[in-house]
């Protein structure tokens, strides 16, 4: 019998940060403290299509280089892992109810919010992975779908949201690990408590809650993928626990699981 999995919302950040030796140990440990899964079913910061969209399910398909101007080894990067068509099938029954319909983009590989952190968490890539669109920013919809997609945790399945606590690319500090700026450490401060005291009604309105919320998040994409984790995770919920802190290029790497 699969072991019921928690949910995850991390902070994957550019390719680059694969070489930050702090979050690719915290990533390894925070997977290795986890049951084996099932599965992987990640959302990811960079995959916004409407309707709901399921990616690849082959187990040869090539990654999304879904970024430009990184040096040549980024993109010879390689996670062969394995594909997930009865996962597939699963999430459209769960995400649109008895004969119902989701769009499939069976050349769309997974991206970087989902295989760079993929990488540091199961380097072996054995586990089978399958990568869906957001559909919308709508944080209550988005809440929904993951609530929808719940009974996979007891499947064994690992649902993953891959965003960034705090995404202003624009206003990112120009030294790796210098000092954060203020309107990303209140938001971070703000997010962190927020999520431990499981207060979803105000996550569900951070825009207008959370201090500096036009700043740390011009665009909501980034902060999005944390409503399907936690939509996941709300029934028979049991406790949040940040799993990684600090900070970037002066964005907040936290990220979450949900019990």
């Amino acid at each position: 019998m699969a072991t019921r999995m928690p949910t995850l919302y991390l902070s994957h950040g550019a390719p680059p940060l694969a070489d930050d030796p702090v979050w690719t140990r915290r990533l390894a440990d925070w997977s290795g403290g986890l049951d084996r899964p099932t599965a992987i079913l990640i959302v990811s910061a960079h995959w916004e299509d409407a309707p709901l969209t399921v990616g690849a399910t082959a187990d040869d398909t090539p990654l999304t280089y879904d970024f430009w101007g990184f040096p040549q080894r980024y993109y010879d990067v390689a996670y062969p892992a394995p594909g997930a068509p009865a996962l597939a099938e699963r999430v459209r029954e769960l995400a649109t109810g008895p004969g119902g319909t989701i769009r499939q983009d069976p050349a769309r590989g997974l991206d970087h919010g989902a295989y760079v952190p993929l990488r540091e968490m199961y380097p072996e890539a054995d586990v089978p992975v399958l990568q869906v669109s957001m559909p919308t920013l709508d944080p209550a919809r988005l809440l929904e779908l993951g609530r929808r997609l719940a009974p996979l945790r007891e499947e064994g399945v690992l649902i993953m949201g891959s965003g960034f606590t705090t995404h202003n690319l624009r206003e990112m500090s120009r030294q790796a690990h210098g000092e954060a700026p203020s309107w990303s450490v209140e938001f971070d401060d703000w997010t962190h408590r927020t999520v431990l005291d499981h207060d979803v009604d105000t996550l569900l309105d951070f825009a207008h809650k959370a201090p500096a919320a036009a700043l740390a998040h011009p665009r909501s994409d980034h902060f999005a993928p944390l409503f399907v984790a936690l939509g996941a995770g709300l029934d028979g919920h049991r406790s949040s626990t940040s799993t990684v802190d600090g900070f970037w290029h002066g964005l907040a790497k936290r990220s979450f699981q949900f019990d």
